[in-house]
């Protein structure tokens, strides 16, 4: 797990205050000396400091709810469908459907990834549209012309 985290995370990113730093949380010290480890690991790999903590755990408390979801709540047309399928706040942070959204509108998966969970994601044909071109974008900035021919599920 800790190999997908530091691939995922932005390992020079300087924390902008304390309530925004990354970390890596620890329940004994096993998990902390393989968190040091991988740190140190990623460190010597870019040749620069890591500034990812490394905590213990203690009692974690789920962020406001305008952080919920944040990539999905910037693309309007998204957001406006998923918030009507998941009006109750709670509804929509404990939601896996969204989850999903928000990951690929913040840039994470590809449009087969996308092509096998289609039916599971509860979008309309004009959302699920305007899902797919998001992705397809992303898509094209890294390079994969195979993906443009792709066409989407609901065409």
């Amino acid at each position: 797990m800790l190999d997908v985290f530091w691939l995922a995370h932005g390992l020079r990113q300087l924390p902008r205050s304390r309530q925004y730093r990354a970390a890596v949380f620890f329940h004994d010290e096993g998990q902390r000396r393989e968190a040091v480890r991988t740190r140190d690991r990623e460190s010597a790999r870019i040749r620069g400091t890591v500034h990812t903590g490394i905590l213990p755990a203690s009692p974690f408390y789920r962020a406001e709810g305008y952080h919920q979801k944040y990539a999905l709540r910037g693309n309007e047309e998204l957001a406006r469908e998923i918030l009507a399928i998941y009006p109750k706040e709670a509804d929509l942070v404990d939601s896996t459907a969204a989850a999903r959204i928000n990951g690929y509108v913040a840039g994470y998966g590809d449009l087969r990834q996308l092509r096998e969970e289609w039916g599971t994601l509860g979008l309309s044909g004009p959302g699920g549209r305007r899902l797919w071109e998001t992705v397809r974008g992303f898509e094209a900035r890294r390079g994969n012309r195979e993906a443009q021919g792709m066409a989407c599920p609901v065409d």
